[in-house]
């Protein structure tokens, strides 16, 4: 055992359904996956803090040292590793698993105890807001650092409460198939997503589209902006419902439904995409959608029990949240 080394893991997440909700103070339904990063710090002489696995500058790295300082965490000098069976731009929220890794791996490695749950996922958005230019919400990261083995959380992204639901399928399975695009944030239309939401309530004269009941009245396309919000957070609870229910035709006709709202409503799928998916469907799929934050990455499908699943779909099942791990 090495006294001076500190191994952190984060999960990546599935968001079972409630996408684009987050930062619209509504309702999200995410699983911790098996899959993650994991970040290795070891103390080296000196006050750098090297990773040589990441580019120069990295933005992470950078915006998660300058936060750790800011809330009085003063991270010594130490060489990361970086290492994981995470795929990056799949939509399995890659990069706030690194910056949840890092953060705890260097709160470790300063021998100080990371901050609370809410005040970390805070402080991991504003590193992909302010340093490396993604406008997300706090999902991902709240999924990575809730994550129970066997449950999903259903969040309220107003109060940030959490409550863990059962997701317990009878047999049958959740399987995540690459679109072969991939997607970057910053560079995508997700921001304009945002924008386009922030008018519609200035417009609607409330608060948050949490607040909006209907349409009515706006242009488009903020119109079905609104529309996939409303639809989109009744199909959380829907999904709940389902869960508990042992109701798997119910979850797979409301991934559909979400999919649908995604593809008309919120415009934010390509063909590779809408290609997944048939082959999904083709496959069998109860149920299929985009995930993640639109413009490539992956679709995530329900199957049955003993189907065969499209090839290169990979299996996904709910993981323990980000945590310290032994050295």
């Amino acid at each position: 055992m090495n006294p001076h080394q500190i191994r952190a893991f984060a999960p990546g997440r599935v968001n079972l359904i409630g996408e684009h909700t987050d930062y619209n103070e509504g309702l999200c339904l995410p699983f911790a996956i098996e899959r993650g990063v994991t970040v290795t710090a070891e103390l080296r002489d000196g006050g750098e803090i090297a990773a040589p696995r990441l580019p120069a500058g990295d933005p992470y790295l950078r915006g998660v040292v300058a936060e750790l300082r800011a809330a009085g965490i003063e991270p010594p000098g130490c060489t990361l590793e970086l290492g994981g069976d995470l795929p990056q731009g799949a939509g399995l929220a890659s990069s706030a698993a690194l910056c949840v890794g890092l953060a705890l791996a260097l709160c470790g490695v300063a021998g100080a105890g990371a901050p609370p749950t809410a005040e970390l996922a805070r402080l991991c958005s504003r590193v992909e807001n302010d340093y490396a230019g993604a406008a997300t919400g706090l999902l991902d990261q709240l999924a990575a650092l809730l994550g129970e083995e066997g449950r999903a959380v259903r969040l309220d992204m107003r109060t940030l409460e959490s409550e863990p639901v059962e997701l317990d399928l009878g047999g049958h399975l959740l399987a995540l198939l690459d679109s072969g695009a991939r997607h970057e944030h910053a560079g995508s239309g997700y921001n304009e997503r945002r924008e386009e939401c922030r008018r519609a309530a200035r417009l609607l004269g409330v608060e948050s589209l949490r607040d909006a009941t209907d349409a009515a009245g706006l242009p488009e396309p903020l119109g079905r902006r609104v529309r996939h919000v409303i639809t989109e957070n009744q199909r959380v609870d829907a999904a709940v419902a389902a869960l508990r229910e042992r109701n798997p035709e119910a979850l797979g006709w409301l991934l559909d439904a979400s999919h649908r709202s995604l593809r008309d409503d919120y415009e934010i799928s390509v063909p590779e995409v809408e290609r997944a998916v048939a082959a999904c469907h083709e496959a069998g799929a109860l149920g299929a959608r985009i995930m993640g934050g639109g413009f490539g990455g992956a679709v995530l499908a329900l199957f049955s029990p003993g189907a065969e699943l499209p090839q290169g779909a990979l299996r996904v099942r709910p993981g323990p949240g980000a945590r310290l791990l032994p050295p």
